[in-house]
C-alpha cells in the first residue's frame, strides 16, 4: 500500500490523460472529500440497497450503474429509506455514479447527512471500472527506491547496477546515443503492479531525466538528444550487475544457468558484466536486451547451443575429430 495517505479529494484532483481521466466532479457531501481510500478495490452496491448487508464491502468505493440507479428510483417511489439508512450508516469513503446518473432526493441527504461524498463521471460503468482499477493498482501498489540507472534498450527494460563509480551513467549515455532511451537516472522507484510487474520510474519527475557525468556535471538528456530519447516508466525485465573485473572470480561464460533478483517478490533476470578497459559495455548490453528477448519468444542460445554440442557428441562426429587430431601427431 502507498505510504501517502491517498483521499478522496486526491482522486477528484487527479490530472489524468485521455485514456485514463476519470472525469469525475462532486455533486454532494463535500465535507466528506477528506476521507481516506484505503482499499484498491471497488464495489457495486446491489444487494446492500436491497437490504442485504451480510459482507457488505463498505471500506470500497461504491460504484452505481444503471441496475443501481433504476432500484434507488424504485426506493423513492416507494418512500423506502430503511436500506439506505443502513447503507450510509457505514464509514463508506464515496459513491461514484456512471453515465452522469444523479441519486435520488433522499440518496443525497442521507448522504449530505452522513458526509459522504457523491462523485459523479460522465463514462460508461464498465470502463469507470476498469480506470479506477487500474489507477488504484498503481496507487496502492509495494514501492521501493533503488540506486542505479533504467534504460530501454531494443524493448527491453534494464536496470544498470553496481557500485558508485563503475560507469552505470556513462554506459548509459552511451545507449542514449546510440538511439536507446533513459527512463531514470541515480534514484529509481520501483514499482509492484498486479503482484508480477515491475515498473521502474523516477523518483522525481522534475529530475528523472536528468544525468550526472563526473568531470562533466548535471545534462538533460531531453535537451540534449530529444524527446525520443526519454519515458516516463518501463517495466523492468533484466537486471545488469556492472562490477570492477576480478581476475580470481570465474564468471559464466556460457549463460547455461538463469540467475535471478527478486525485487518486490517479482523475480527478475540478473547478469553480471565485469568492466574493465577496453571492454565495450553499450554493445554488450545491446546484445543481452535481444538475448532477452529472444528468451522470451522462447528461443534460448545457450540452451540450444548445449543441446547442439550434445548431438555432436552422440553422432560420433567428436571421437572421429579426435582420432583425426592423435594421427596427425
Amino acid at each position: 500500500m502507498s505510504a501517502k495517505k491517498f483521499t478522496v479529494l486526491d482522486l477528484l484532483e487527479l490530472d489524468l490523460p485521455g485514456h485514463d481521466s476519470l472525469n469525475l466532479k462532486c455533486i454532494g457531501g463535500r465535507r466528506g472529500l477528506p476521507r481516506a481510500i484505503t482499499i484498491p478495490e471497488l464495489n457495486r452496491p446491489g444487494l446492500a440497497l436491497s437490504g442485504f448487508f451480510q459482507c457488505f464491502q463498505f471500506n470500497r468505493v461504491q460504484l452505481f450503474g444503471r441496475g443501481e440507479s433504476a432500484y434507488l428510483e424504485k426506493l423513492h417511489q416507494e418512500s423506502n429509506t430503511e436500506s439506505l439508512k443502513e447503507f450510509f450508516s457505514s464509514q463508506i469513503p464515496c459513491c461514484i455514479f456512471s453515465y452522469n446518473l444523479e441519486p435520488t432526493e433522499e440518496f443525497r441527504e442521507l448522504a449530505e447527512e452522513s458526509c459522504c461524498p457523491i462523485l459523479q463521471s460522465d463514462l460508461p460503468s464498465t470502463e469507470l471500472s476498469n480506470r479506477l482499477v487500474r489507477l488504484f493498482s498503481n496507487i496502492f501498489a509495494p514501492k521501493k527506491t533503488m540506486h542505479g540507472v533504467l534504460v530501454e534498450v531494443y524493448g527491453i527494460g534494464i536496470f544498470l547496477t553496481g557500485h558508485s563509480g563503475v560507469g552505470k551513467s556513462e554506459t548509459a549515455l552511451e545507449l542514449v546515443e546510440r538511439g536507446h532511451r533513459l527512463v531514470a537516472d541515480d534514484i529509481v522507484e520501483m514499482c509492484c503492479v498486479n503482484g508480477n510487474v515491475l515498473l521502474g520510474r523516477g523518483s522525481n519527475t522534475l529530475i528523472s531525466h536528468h544525468m550526472e557525468i563526473r568531470g562533466l556535471g548535471i545534462i538533460n538528456i531531453s535537451q540534449l538528444y530529444g524527446v525520443g530519447s526519454i519515458r516516463d516508466q518501463k517495466e523492468v525485465q533484466l537486471i545488469v550487475q556492472l562490477e570492477e573485473w576480478d581476475a580470481q572470480k570465474a564468471y559464466d561464460r556460457l549463460g547455461s544457468e538463469q540467475n535471478y533478483k527478486e525485487v518486490l517478490g517479482v523475480k527478475i533476470p540478473e547478469i553480471v558484466i565485469p568492466v574493465r578497459p577496453g571492454r565495450n559495455l553499450p554493445i554488450i548490453i545491446e546484445a543481452a536486451a535481444m538475448n532477452e528477448r529472444l528468451k522470451n519468444m522462447g528461443y534460448n542460445s545457450a540452451r540450444d547451443f548445449n543441446q547442439n554440442v550434445l548431438k555432436w557428441i552422440e553422432t560420433g562426429e567428436a571421437k572421429t575429430a579426435y582420432n583425426n587430431i592423435n594421427d596427425a601427431y
